[in-house]
């Protein structure tokens, strides 16, 4: 398993990660991610797009009890 993405990191996420990224920033494997989407009990909203699984940001972050409004807003073209 990849080591767990620091809060630091978290912050510069954009605002839809892929299921393997928000796992990693909560601790959680990749076998046991897929498994807790499948099943509909991730740690916060997951969205099916097609055959993949997005995660907003901001889930993650309120699991984390990170306050959203201390991310950076990223406002490149």
């Amino acid at each position: 398993m990849k080591q767990t993405l620091t809060i630091a990191q978290i912050r510069a996420l954009p605002a839809m990660i892929d299921l393997v990224t928000a796992g990693r920033a909560l601790g959680i494997g990749r076998t046991k991610s897929y498994a807790l989407a499948r099943a509909g009990t991730f740690p916060c909203r997951v969205l099916r797009v097609g055959d993949s699984y997005l995660v907003p940001i901001t889930g993650v972050l309120q699991v984390l009890q990170l306050d959203p409004a201390d991310t950076p807003v990223d406002t490149a073209p």
